[in-house]
């Protein structure tokens, strides 16, 4: 027999890219398997929110939520020019994720925002991106190469719940070339790296509404923000 007791409904955004499975060539909605075998290792179920067909009402099914990473920000969802370096964004994909992150806060859902998902947290609330962050920081280490991840050290603000659950000082994964600029009405940066890029922020008057801008799910050694997350919705 198992166990009568359920375990966390956790909702992950997820990209529409043109993706290959047996014969087949076309459109899929997808997530890197990173992002749910973190999810699982840390006591959650995962479930897969497409950028289609967005109701805000299905966070109601839900006991958290994961704004994955992904491509750009899109410069018109907060009134800029685009930058030369902005060259693949998803629109629709910014509207289903504004959606969500809306009603998760209207809603007190435990929230965790990773990467791309900690801009669009930023953007939605009214917040301005770094279009393209080196040229803020003159050094191209938080995107060194294509398809390879950075390693950033992030110094955390203590007596923040960024710093109960990572402590003052961690090492992340990075994969971005955009960043917040100017921080959003709301939210309070609670990490940065050494170069002053903000690496975490945190909705004020939440529980568990956090953003990270590093990739913590391709560190399956260091399960503490999932973690926390799940708690979280207990």
């Amino acid at each position: 027999m198992g166990s009568n007791v359920s375990r966390p409904r956790i909702g992950i955004t997820t990209y529409l890219e043109p993706a290959a499975w047996g014969i087949w060539r076309r459109e899929a909605a997808l997530v890197p398997r990173v992002y749910l075998d973190a999810v699982v290792a840390a006591g959650g179920v995962p479930l897969l929110l497409p950028p289609v067909g967005t109701d805000p009402s299905v966070l109601g099914v839900l006991d958290g939520l994961i704004i994955a990473g992904g491509c750009d920000v899109d410069p018109g969802s907060y009134a800029a020019t685009q930058h030369p370096e902005t060259v693949d964004t998803r629109p629709d994909r910014d509207h289903h994720e504004a959606v969500l992150i809306r009603e998760a806060l209207d809603r007190d859902l435990p929230l965790l925002a990773i990467c791309r998902g900690l801009q669009m947290l930023n953007v939605t609330l009214g917040g301005t991106l770094h279009q393209h962050l080196p040229d803020v920081v003159a050094h191209d280490d938080h995107r060194p190469e294509p398809a390879v991840f950075g390693s950033v050290e992030v110094k955390v603000e203590p007596g923040t719940l960024t710093a109960r659950i990572l402590g003052e000082h961690v090492f992340g994964s990075c994969y971005h070339h955009q960043a917040l600029d100017v921080v959003a009405p709301g939210l309070k940066v609670t990490a940065r790296a050494g170069d002053g890029t903000v690496e975490a922020a945190e909705v004020e008057g939440h529980d568990f509404a956090l953003g990270v801008q590093w990739h913590p799910e391709e560190n399956p050694e260091d399960l503490r923000l999932f973690t926390a997350l799940i708690r979280s919705t207990a």
